[in-house]
């Protein structure tokens, strides 16, 4: 993690970055699960992990996906082989903080609220966390190298279909 100050980039990098962050939780707001892997490079590191394990430095996640691939093979689970009831859910995403790290890459953290809503049901809250991610520019378009989403609940439904 870079030690930068925020203001070590441009303000066209940060907005750059918040763009890609406002069409990544359009994606999965909108469902459009198989534009999601895009957001990836190929070589990417995708994980949905507890706090508890994630400050204690333990690998258990609830998701891990650590290639482009393996991303295209969620997809077509979500769409093709999983059945569940149906819902929608919706992003808030604020606190975004970007930095640029010595390689050249973008650290980027920022805070996340996921609400779900079931068809004939009321709005809860589904998960929130923080985003920890590491992006870079390929073929001038910013993507994700990793993307960690750090859940601060030590509880989460019995059911966790699709991304964060």
């Amino acid at each position: 993690m870079s030690t930068l100050p925020a203001s070590s980039i441009s303000l066209d990098t940060r907005a750059a970055v918040e763009e890609l962050y406002a069409r990544y939780v359009k994606c999965l707001d909108d469902g459009a699960f198989d534009q999601w892997p895009g957001f990836f490079t190929k070589d990417c590191v995708y994980k949905l992990q507890a706090r508890e394990n994630y400050d204690r430095g333990l690998p258990l996640a609830l998701m891990m996906f650590e290639s482009h691939a393996m991303l295209v093979d969620r997809v077509f689970g979500i769409t093709t082989t999983l059945y569940h009831q149906p819902y929608y859910q919706r992003h808030i995403v604020s606190g975004l903080m970007v930095n640029r790290n010595p390689d050249g890459s973008l650290h980027a953290e920022a805070n996340y609220a996921v609400f779900r809503t079931k068809r004939n049901a009321l709005t809860d809250v589904f998960n929130v966390g923080r985003y920890l991610d590491e992006i870079v520019e390929v073929e001038g378009t910013l993507k994700f190298r990793q993307k960690l989403c750090i859940y601060d609940s030590e509880l989460v439904p019995n059911s966790l279909i699709y991304p964060i």
